[in-house]
C-alpha cells in the first residue's frame, strides 16, 4: 500500500511512495506527530536523479526488515532538495560542520523540535569497511533516545545554537586592491589547475563553468597579450577542449553529464542537470567570441539542441534533469548506470559498415572489452561498455586511412546519426520533469545569449516561451513558487529563483523591446528585496522554518554547481541601475560587494561570480542601445565580441547604436558605414 508520499507531485517523493517505510512529507504535522509519539525523526533528503539515493533506497528503504525498524522507532520524513533548498541548506550546514563533508542522499536524525542529533550522507545496509550500517545506527539512536531523550535534546539544541550563532555573524568587509584581487584569483586557479588534462583538482572532476567564465572576463581587461591573460586563457582553453572531447560530453546527443569520475574527463557520472547545460553553453559562447574556434560554437549549439529536443516541457519551460541509471533493454528489470549512453563494440559493428565501424571506434575510443578503467567502475556496471570520447583527431584518422579529413568528418557524421537513431530505441532514463524557477532562469538567459551571438531567433523565441510559462504558472503577482509539476509546489521560491529569473529577464529585455520583461524584472527585484534582504547580513538570506520557528538564517555565498543568489543579484542590480536609474539598486549592489570583499580577498576561487560582479562595478557596465533599424552586419559585429560587462537594449530613434559607460554616452561610429 502506498505511503503518504503518493499524494505529492515531486518525482523524488513519488519514487518512494511504494516503499514499506511510512514516509511523510516535510510539514508541521509530521513534527507534531513526532512530539505526540515521543519519537525522533529520521530525515532523508535527496533528488530524483541522484544515483546514491537510488542505491540507499534499494538497499535500505525497500528492505522490509529495515523499514519495520524505521517505522517502529522514528517518524520518517522525505524531502526533495530541489523543491526545498532552504531545508536542504540548513541541514547540510549541520552535516558539513559535524562530519567535514556533505552530499546526497543526506541522512539525519532529529529531535521532534527538528534539531539535529546525528547526520551523514549514504549509509550502507550493513557494517562495511569500518563504517556502521544504516540499521545499526537506527538501533543505536533509538536506544539512546529511549534511555536519555533529554540529554539528546540538550546536545541537539546546543549544536543548532552554535550553527545559529555562526550564521548570525555578518560577513566582514575589507579594502580590495584592484589588480591584486584578479591576480590572486588567477593564481588560485593555477594552483588547482590540472595542466595535464585541464580542469581544477583531480578526481572526481567538475566542470566549474563559473570559474571559466570569470577567467575569460578578467582577461578581457588587459587583453590576451598580457601574461596573466595568457595564463587565464590557457586554463580555459585546455579545460573546455578536454571537456568537449571527453566522455562527460554526450558525443551523440549533445549536452554534458554532471561530472567526471576520473581526471581525464573520460568516464562521467551520467546524470544530466539543466543548470550545467546553461552554464557550460555560456562558457562555450564566451570562448567562441574570444577565439573564433568553431568547435566551441558547435558545442553550444549541441547543448541548445539537447535542451529543445529533450528537456523542453510541452508547456514551454524546461525539465530539471535526466537520471544516470536506466534499463539496459526492454527485458531488463535492473537499472544500470550509463546504460542509455554507452556502447559495446559488437553493437557498433552490427549497425555500421566495417570501414565506418572501424573509423568510428578509433575516433571515439571504443574497445572490445569496454573502455572504463577498473578504478572508474568500482561496481563493474560498465564491463564491456564504452563511453564515447574523442580519442583520435580527424587529421590523424585521415592519415591512417589515406583519405582526407573531410571524408573522415563525413563518415563520422553519418555514423553518429545512425547510432543516435538507434539510441532512441533504448529504454530512456528517468527524467525529472519538474520545472524549477532558478534553473529555468539560467537556461533562458543562456538561450537569449545564444540567440544574440549566433543569430538564432528561434532560441530567443524558446526563451520567451519559457519565461511566459514561468510568469503564468509560478507567479501570482506577489509571491513566486519554487517549482511546477502539474501544479505549483507547496514551496515558495528562494533568493536563487528570483535572482536567476531577473538575470534572464534582463537578457530578454535586450532582445524583445516593449515586451514587458523589464517591468517584470523590476517587480521581481522588489519582491526579492522585500522578502529576503537582511540588513544585519547585508545580503539576501533564506530562513527555513518549522512550526513558525526559524531553524537557521542562511546567506549563500558559494558559487558551486549553481551560482550564489547574492552574487547573481549584485550583477543584476548593477545592470538594472544602468537600465532604470535607481540609487537604491546601486547602493544594494555595493553593499553586496562590500560584504563579500573578505571572501574575494581570501577565497575568490569559491566566489567567481562575485568577482565577475565586482569587475563589472570597478570597470562599469556597458550599455548598448540599438536604436531604429540597425544593419545586420553591425549587430553581428557587436554581438560576436566578447563583452562580459555588456547589457543590451533596443529603442526607438534614428538608425544608430549608442554606447553608454557610466554617465557618458557616445555614438558607435561603425554604424555610419553599415549599409
Amino acid at each position: 500500500m502506498p505511503n503518504a508520499l503518493a499524494n505529492e507531485s515531486s518525482p523524488y517523493l513519488l519514487q518512494h511512495a511504494n516503499n514499506p517505510v511510512d514516509w511523510l512529507p516535510w510539514s508541521d504535522d509530521a513534527f507534531a506527530r513526532a512530539a505526540r509519539e515521543n519519537k525522533p525523526v529520521f530525515l532523508s533528503i535527496g533528488y530524483s536523479t541522484c544515483h546514491w539515493c537510488h542505491v540507499m533506497e534499494h538497499e535500505s528503504f525497500e528492505n522490509k526488515s529495515t523499514a519495520a525498524l524505521m517505522n517502529e522507532f522514528f517518524i520518517n520524513i522525505k524531502v526533495d532538495r530541489e523543491e526545498m533548498p532552504d531545508i536542504d541548506a540548513a541541514y547540510m550546514a549541520f552535516v558539513q560542520a559535524s562530519t567535514g563533508q556533505g552530499g546526497w542522499p543526506m541522512s539525519l536524525w532529529l529531535t521532534p523540535a527538528a534539531e539535529p542529533i546525528l547526520g551523514g550522507t549514504y549509509f550502507p545496509p550493513e557494517d562495511r569497511h569500518g563504517r556502521a550500517g544504516f540499521p545499526r545506527i537506527c538501533r543505536e539512536v533509538a536506544r539512546l533516545w529511549r534511555e536519555n531523550p533529554r540529554n539528546m535534546c540538550d546536545n541537539a539544541s546546543r549544536m543548532l545554537g552554535q550553527l545559529q550563532a555562526e550564521a548570525a555573524m555578518p560577513p566582514e568587509s575589507t579594502k580590495l586592491e584592484d589588480e591584486q584581487v584578479v591576480t590572486r584569483f588567477v593564481q588560485l586557479c593555477e594552483s588547482q589547475f590540472d595542466a595535464g588534462f585541464g580542469g581544477f583538482g583531480y578526481a572526481p572532476k567538475f566542470p566549474r563553468p563559473s570559474v571559466l567564465r570569470t577567467l575569460m572576463q578578467v582577461l578581457d581587461h588587459p587583453g590576451l597579450e598580457h601574461e596573466g591573460s595568457r595564463k587565464a586563457w590557457e586554463m580555459v582553453e585546455r579545460t573546455l577542449a578536454a571537456m568537449i572531447r571527453g566522455g562527460i560530453h554526450d558525443q551523440l546527443g549533445g549536452g554534458f553529464h554532471r561530472y567526471s569520475v576520473d581526471r581525464r574527463w573520460h568516464i562521467p557520472h551520467y546524470e544530466k542537470m539543466l543548470y550545467d547545460q546553461a552554464q557550460i553553453a555560456d562558457s562555450c559562447l564566451d570562448a567562441w567570441q574570444i577565439s573564433g574556434k568553431l568547435f566551441y560554437k558547435e558545442t553550444a549549439e549541441g547543448i541548445f539542441r539537447y535542451l529543445l529536443g529533450t528537456m523542453l516541457d510541452p508547456g514551454g519551460a524546461f525539465h530539471s534533469a535526466e537520471d544516470a541509471d536506466s534499463l539496459p533493454n526492454e527485458s531488463s528489470v535492473t537499472k544500470r548506470e550509463g546504460a542509455f549512453w554507452t556502447w559495446t563494440a559488437e553493437e557498433i559493428s552490427s549497425l555500421l559498415d566495417p570501414r565506418s565501424a572501424l573509423i568510428f571506434s578509433l575516433a571515439y575510443g571504443v574497445e572490445a572489452a569496454g573502455n572504463a578503467a577498473p578504478e572508474s567502475d568500482p561496481h563493474q556496471e560498465l564491463l564491456g561498455q564504452s563511453t564515447l570520447f574523442r580519442a583520435s583527431t580527424e587529421q590523424d584518422l585521415a592519415e591512417k586511412f589515406a583519405t582526407s579529413p573531410e571524408d573522415i568528418r563525413t563518415t563520422l557524421s553519418s555514423a553518429a546519426k545512425i547510432l543516435l537513431a538507434e539510441r532512441t530505441k533504448r529504454p530512456t532514463p528517468h527524467r525529472d520533469d519538474k520545472i524549477i524557477a532558478a534553473w529555468n532562469g539560467l537556461a533562458i538567459s543562456s538561450l537569449v545569449r545564444g540567440a544574440r551571438i549566433l543569430d538564432r531567433p528561434d532560441l530567443a523565441e524558446a526563451a520567451s516561451a519559457a519565461m511566459a510559462f514561468i510568469k503564468k504558472n509560478l507567479w501570482d503577482g506577489e509571491v513566486l513558487s519554487r517549482s511546477y509539476r502539474g501544479k505549483k509546489s507547496r514551496s515558495a521560491a528562494g533568493p536563487a529563483d528570483y535572482a536567476c529569473l531577473i538575470d534572464a529577464l534582463i537578457e530578454l529585455n535586450g532582445y524583445f523591446p516593449d515586451s514587458g520583461w523589464l517591468e517584470f524584472a523590476l517587480e521581481l527585484q522588489g519582491q526579492l528585496d522585500l522578502l529576503f534582504w537582511s540588513e544585519a547580513q547585508q545580503g539576501y538570506v533564506m530562513r527555513p522554518q518549522i512550526a513558525g520557528r526559524e531553524l537557521l538564517c542562511i546567506r549563500d555565498d558559494h558559487d558551486g554547481a549553481e551560482p550564489s543568489p547574492n552574487h547573481v543579484a549584485a550583477r543584476n542590480l548593477l545592470k538594472l541601475s544602468m537600465l532604470q536609474p535607481n540609487d537604491e539598486y546601486q547602493a544594494r549592489a555595493e553593499a553586496l560587494l562590500l560584504h563579500g570583499s573578505e571572501l574575494l580577498q581570501h577565497q575568490p576561487f569559491s566566489a567567481p561570480v562575485l568577482l565577475a560582479a565586482w569587475d563589472c562595478h570597478r570597470r562599469g557596465i556597458v550599455k548598448w542601445d540599438f536604436q531604429g533599424d540597425i544593419a545586420a552586419a553591425v549587430r553581428a559585429e557587436i554581438h560576436q565580441r566578447h563583452q562580459p560587462r555588456a547589457v543590451f537594449v533596443r529603442s526607438r530613434g534614428p538608425d544608430q547604436v549608442i554606447v553608454c559607460e557610466g554617465r557618458s554616452c557616445r555614438l558607435y561610429e561603425r554604424v555610419l558605414s553599415a549599409e
